[in-house]
């Protein structure tokens, strides 16, 4: 059955809250905002487990604002992702920031669907200061088809400070050009993460030649009133993109009392289905190759 088709069913309308499942003929990407995400929130029981059932459904989860000083908690959360017999795994960056709060992102993918060449895992350097936590990015392959089929991407985790989003998006449009050119074999970069902004104040990354977004007209925060998140893309080289995008209100999607769901994150994920094949057909250089930018 053809994954749009397939999508379709599962999710009758592009804006759809949620995905059913996990379609076995489409990817499904995800970023996800996990306010101040360490021990306190890894201490409480019920938001686990909405976290939990949040990334299960998701092939690849970006997570922003991971906040703890010991280096135990993305590695106890995946444990518990698996405790269903799940087989999740996980990248993660280095702690970021000008202030004494610092951040990680990281990147928490279903290994039974999805790869990633370690060897790329890399933060883009930001000599200039523009960037108060600067993007961490990594290239993945699908493992739904034969490895010379299979779908490889670049994805760039991000969250800008709120006080200074046009500046970081400026410098944000500099990142995604430079990862457009860090391989010639590679034309699929995604962007993705809390933006602080919806695409009428995204400026000069709005106008990279053919750049699109999944996410446009929703609200993505917790509290239903700004669209932050989002996944940015170029069109035509995205070509797998099908069209299908949501955001998972975690009120609706799990029966949550807004105060609820606002233990859990005040982000709601939101995400993006794409096609596992290459659509291009452009010939892939050795798999663990070539590191990102800044590695």
């Amino acid at each position: 059955m053809p994954a749009v088709l397939l999508l379709a069913i599962l999710v009758p309308a592009a804006t759809a809250a949620q995905p059913a499942a996990k379609p076995w003929d489409a990817v499904l990407i995800a970023s996800f905002n996990i306010q101040v995400f360490g021990e306190s929130k890894l201490s409480k029981p019920d938001v686990v487990e909405v976290l939990t059932r949040v990334v299960r459904k998701f092939d690849v989860v970006a997570v922003q604002e991971v906040r703890a000083k010991s280096d135990d908690v993305v590695p106890r959360f995946v444990q518990a992702v698996n405790a269903d017999g799940s087989r999740y795994h996980f990248v993660i960056g280095p702690r970021e920031g000008r202030t004494s709060s610092k951040e990680q992102y990281t990147f928490i993918y279903d290994t039974t669907r999805i790869e990633v060449d370690p060897s790329s895992l890399g933060t883009i350097p930001d000599p200039s200061g523009r960037l108060h936590r600067p993007p961490l990015v990594a290239r993945f392959r699908t493992r739904l088809n034969p490895p010379q089929a299979a779908w490889t991407f670049w994805l760039v985790d991000t969250h800008t400070d709120p006080d200074e989003v046009p500046q970081e998006l400026a410098a944000l449009t500099d990142v995604f050009l430079a990862m457009q050119r860090t391989r010639p074999d590679e034309d699929d970069v995604i962007m993705l993460g809390d933006l602080n902004a919806g695409p009428p104040q995204f400026g000069s990354l709005a106008r990279i030649p053919g750049i699109g977004w999944a996410v446009a007209d929703v609200t993505t925060n917790t509290r239903r009133t700004k669209t932050y998140d989002n996944l940015a893309f170029a069109r035509p080289q995205t070509s797998e993109y099908l069209g299908v995008w949501g955001v998972l209100d975690l009120q609706n999607a799990f029966g949550l009392p807004l105060d609820k769901a606002l233990e859990v994150s005040d982000h709601n994920p939101v995400w993006a289905a794409f096609s596992p094949c290459e659509a291009r057909g452009q010939p892939h250089q050795p798999w663990a190759g070539q590191p990102a930018t800044g590695r």
